[in-house]
């Protein structure tokens, strides 16, 4: 509208694509070049700093920048690009006037650049088209840059959105240019684009205040810190503040502390105005998706809508009798019951109910890497706890029971084509699309539903050699499918306390492949490998080899062992049935039954088999 008022030194915007489409890269080189960070010998990246972040190589937790440029303003926001982060993605959006929408230039658009484009054009932002990744073999820009259009077009895209400038870009290298056939040796061409394309805000310091908080931050000491962007007004550092929740109830705070972004750093400020992003604290009890406001006119801004989860897990402190022997700092329920609280408040995507008189927590999520994400830092934090399986969100309408159901998107060489389509085909997926991307490349679309999803992952690298690409989005609730293939294989399971022996392990390892090596310390009920047969079986890992005077220890010299599986989080989620738990430890992480005694196990299997009767 021609009589808004914007704020002409201000730019707010997001940058979302693709997982691993360089995001991360292209903010770290806007830092650099405008000088918001300067970078030590050694440093690669600063967005990514958390070190789950490092070492996956994705961004996680979505964060805050700002650097200034020609006496701009710009706001920037590193969103994830991994689907079960999406709850990131959909409130950041809410609070910026532009997209820089990055497509790999030899990838494509991808599942998740569906997703995100989506969610940009339902809010009426207008995108830039970043094609990144230009310096690779194979860059095929001019084609992705075809295919991104009909992907405008599909997701029925405005006239004005359709009219999106393109830049050519590689975050790596730094530089960007809006001609391919001009060369370029800095980032200036996608800098300038976004002072020339990205709206200022709308900006009117005259009307009350109104700021929809969309992130949450804690500190010890100042308790919850709110951020977003103020919408209207103006506030000052000890101003009174309405609180408006969800519920429509008002509660009147103080405001304690003011901060705006200086590069990654938030720097403490007397004031802000409308168009700002900006933190604040001294608002008790504030929550994402409310709305601060004027106590002369506490009106509430639209709520920010979030997709549901659609896979949980139970949560419980570790009871095996290693507890406490593992490094674990945080070993109670009332630990784990603060942490997950504290999550829930800070992470939207997550929801914590209260099971067994609080000694337990059925917590859910947006996907199984969303909360192995959560139990990884608890881990690292020093918590000791135990999860059971993951189990999809059913849903239930009138007589029917909807489960989840996803689009999976993969891509594969041809020779693996025959073996995906059939793993897929066993767990009764649909599929939708077929196409041929590249001489020898595969583009296969899938209709699935969550619960068959759950342990795919890792069974799809082993079947493409590490070499496939898999992407998957929440498509909607359907009717029940029915039953799942369940896991085909057994486990050994322990008998007693001790520390494994070789001369048992040499006998065990022919059933099937061994969890623990010589010298580990095991219990009873603790899973120690897999049984190669479809039932389970009690073991004794500790079982020394009886000495005569005809047989002496050196002949252990001679048994040669299979060096065991080393387990990781992601295959203990997948790999356990519903009788089992993982349990995790700053130190290990094991597999064990939820019943450790076994003839605890076996009447309870007498007695279930009778109710079935």
């Amino acid at each position: 509208m021609p009589n808004q008022k914007r704020r002409k030194d201000v730019r707010n915007l997001a940058i979302v694509a693709h997982v691993d489409h360089g995001k991360t890269t292209l903010v770290d080189t806007l830092l650099k070049y405008t000088g918001a960070h300067k970078f030590e010998e050694g440093e690669t990246t600063i967005m990514d700093s958390n070190p789950l972040e490092k070492e996956r190589g994705i961004t996680i937790f979505s964060k805050n920048a700002s650097f200034n440029y020609k006496g701009v303003q710009c706001n920037i926001v590193d969103t994830p690009g991994h689907a079960d982060f999406g709850s990131e993605v959909e409130r950041i959006l809410e609070m910026v006037d532009g997209v820089l929408l990055l497509v790999d230039a030899v990838d494509g658009p991808m599942p998740q650049t569906k997703f995100v484009l989506k969610k940009s054009l339902e809010l009426h932002l207008k995108p830039i088209l970043v094609i990144n990744k230009i310096d690779r073999p194979n860059a095929r820009a001019g084609e992705v840059a075809n295919m991104t259009f009909d992907l405008f077009c599909e997701l029925n895209a405005s006239d004005e959105q359709l009219d999106f400038p393109i830049v050519y870009a590689s975050g790596r290298d730094g530089y960007a240019t809006l001609d391919l056939d001009e060369p370029s040796d800095n980032i200036k061409p996608l800098l300038d684009t976004i002072l020339h394309r990205v709206l200022p805000p709308i900006a009117n310091p005259d009307l009350p205040f109104q700021m929809l908080v969309t992130m949450l931050d804690h500190n010890s000491y100042f308790g919850r810190i709110a951020i977003g962007r103020i919408v209207h007004g103006a506030i000052h550092v000890g101003d009174p503040v309405a609180l408006v929740k969800r519920d429509g109830t008002i509660t009147t705070n103080k405001v304690t502390k003011i901060m705006k972004y200086k590069g990654l750093t938030p720097i403490e400020a007397n004031d802000a105005m409308a168009g700002d992003i900006i933190l604040i604290t001294g608002i008790e009890g504030v929550s994402i998706g409310e709305t601060l406001a004027s106590v002369d006119n506490p009106k509430a801004l639209p709520a920010v809508k979030i997709d549901e989860p659609t896979i949980s897990m139970n949560f419980s402190h570790n009871t095996s009798p290693l507890a406490g022997k593992d490094g674990g700092v945080f070993l109670t329920s009332r630990h784990i019951r603060e942490y997950l609280e504290h999550e829930a408040m800070v992470n939207v995507g997550i929801k914590v109910e209260e099971v067994d008189r609080g000694e337990r927590f059925k917590v859910s999520g947006r996907g199984e890497l969303h909360l192995e994400i959560l139990i990884e830092t608890m881990r690292r934090k020093g918590y000791e706890l135990e999860v059971s399986r993951p189990q999809v969100i059913l849903k239930k309408m009138g007589d029917q029971i909807l489960e989840p159901v996803e689009v999976v998107v993969i891509e594969v060489d041809s020779a693996y084509q025959g073996a995906v389509m059939q793993s897929l085909g066993e767990r009764k997926a649909e599929m939708k699309d077929l196409k041929v991307i590249s001489s020898g490349a595969m583009r296969m679309e899938f209709i699935i539903t969550s619960r068959a999803l759950i342990g795919f992952r890792s069974e799809f690298l082993l079947i493409t050699r590490g070499t496939g690409v898999m992407c998957q989005n929440f498509l909607e609730h359907q009717i029940y499918k029915g039953e799942m293939p369940s896991r085909q294989r057994g486990v050994q399971v322990s008998n007693g306390d001790g520390k494994v022996v070789a001369f048992a392990l040499w006998n065990l390892q022919e059933r099937g492949e061994m969890f623990v090596g010589p010298g580990d310390i095991v219990y009873e009920g603790m899973i120690v490998g897999i049984y190669n047969k479809g039932v389970d079986i009690v073991v004794n890992p500790q079982k020394e080899k009886k000495l005569t005077n005809m047989r002496s220890s050196n002949c252990d010299m001679a048994i040669q062992l299979v060096p065991p599986r080393k387990i990781n989080l992601e295959f203990a989620l997948v790999f356990i049935d519903d009788d089992e738990l993982v349990e995790i430890t700053p130190l290990n992480i094991r597999l064990r039954k939820m019943q450790l005694r076994e003839i605890d196990r076996t009447r309870t299997n007498r007695k279930s088999r009778v109710e079935i009767a």
